[in-house]
Formats: C-alpha cells, structure tokens, sequence
C-alpha cells in the first residue's frame, strides 16, 4: 500500500531506504534501525489502527517502540504515513531538529513514549493495556516494539511474568531478533514467553507476509509475541542505508 501526504506524494514500502538515506549526521544505531523496517511497515501499513488524523483518538491502537536507540526508521515509516513532514528527516539529530536520536513524545506526532533506555518499554506497554481496561476501552489494543538484547533487562521479565497469568490479551510485544542478546539460545526468546503463558511464534523479520499472519493470528486469553529474526547485528547481509 502507498500513502498520499500533504504534499500529494504518494511513498510505499520501496521509498524507505530513501527516507532514510535522508537521515544523515552521527547516527551510531545503523543495525538497530534497519533490523526493525520491514516489521515497521507491515505494522503501520496491515495492521494497527492508527493515522495521523487519529493520532489523539482514545480508540486508537497504541504503539509504543522500546528499542529507541535507533529510531531511524521508525522515523522513515511515519513520514511515509503522513505522521510527521518528510523535510523533517533532514535534519535528523540536528541540535533544533524534533528528530533526535531517542524519539520524543512531546516532540515527534504519532509517537507515544520518549524512549531509548533499556528495559522500559515492555513494562510500559503493560501499564497501556491495564489502563486501557479501566478507562473501558475495549477495541484499542497495544504493541511494543523491543530489541532480542533489551531481553537481558529484569524489568522486561518482570512484565512478561505479570502479563501472562493476567491474560492481557491486547498486549503484543514485537521481538526484533537480530542475535545481539547475550543469553539467548535457538528458540529461547519464543519459549520464555510461553512459559509465562503467553501465546508465541518466531518468524523471518524479512517476510512481510509472514509477519502480517503472525500479527494477526488470535491468540484469545493471552498476551501475543512475535519474534521476527533479522540477520545478525554486523553481518555482511545486513541491510544497508541507500
């Protein structure tokens, strides 16, 4: 799918390594952003219910990114959507720039928490769907993106434990997988969920087919995770920026 902006450009998912070749300076996450593009796109394009004229909507989905040391292209995805101006993406990092390198929820439309430390963004996004529950939203759901390292933190296992026996069914966590954990084993992220009680499944981070049929699958009475496995952080098949 392609989307119209303000300006009459229409950008689909072949125009996102332009828009983020457009992002130049210090940027030192490079891996971390391209890991997460395609499942990203599939999110933002497939799935969640979300746009910029509904960005302040109670009924909205919610999308959180945990893993915001590398916000390139989530950057990239919201100017494609309409989110934020393509002009903007120019100046990432820029000292007056909205754009920095940990994205800003008072700065940046569409996005829902300031982020970039380690270990914050699970927890959080459990907080969203009790709160969710008690103001008696019933159709908004949450996701949050997270890095397959930032699963080294406590807090995450913390949140995973808590969600699980809670049946936080609108909860679903995104695990982007690119082998830069230091205690993960094949199979290992998918099975710490499972044994919480959450419904899990591990698919390639590349296929956007596949990604849409796991963020789609029901999973009734459990929260959701996805592992979406990307090459390996540094390996000479990493996606580079054009």
């Amino acid at each position: 799918m392609t989307t119209t902006t303000e300006r009459g450009h229409e950008y689909g998912y072949a125009d996102l390594p332009g828009l983020m070749g457009r992002m130049t300076g210090d940027e030192k996450h490079g891996p971390a952003a391209t890991s997460t593009l395609d499942a990203l796109w599939v999110l933002y394009d497939r799935v969640l219910r979300v746009t910029p004229e509904r960005a302040g909507d109670p009924e909205r989905d919610r999308f959180l990114l945990s893993k915001g040391h590398g916000p390139m292209a989530y950057y990239a995805v919201l100017a494609a959507k309409g989110f934020i101006p393509v002009d903007w993406l120019e100046r990432f990092g820029a000292y007056d720039s909205p754009l920095g390198h940990h994205p800003d929820r008072v700065l940046v439309p569409g996005v829902e928490i300031g982020s970039g430390s380690l270990g914050h963004g699970l927890p959080l996004a459990v907080g969203t769907a009790l709160g969710l529950g008690a103001r008696g939203l019933a159709e908004p759901v949450v996701w949050v993106l997270v890095g397959d390292a930032e699963l080294d933190e406590g807090s995450n296992h913390e949140a995973i434990a808590f969600a699980g026996p809670s049946g936080l069914e609108r909860l679903h966590t995104l695990v982007i997988d690119n082998a830069s954990a230091r205690h993960a084993r094949p199979g290992g992220i998918a099975a710490r969920f499972e044994a919480a009680g959450w419904s899990a499944q591990t698919v390639d981070g590349r296929d956007h087919e596949a990604l849409y049929a796991a963020f789609t699958a029901p999973h009734p009475g459990r929260p959701r995770v996805v592992v979406a496995r990307v090459e390996p952080k540094g390996s000479v098949s990493e996606p580079k920026l054009a």
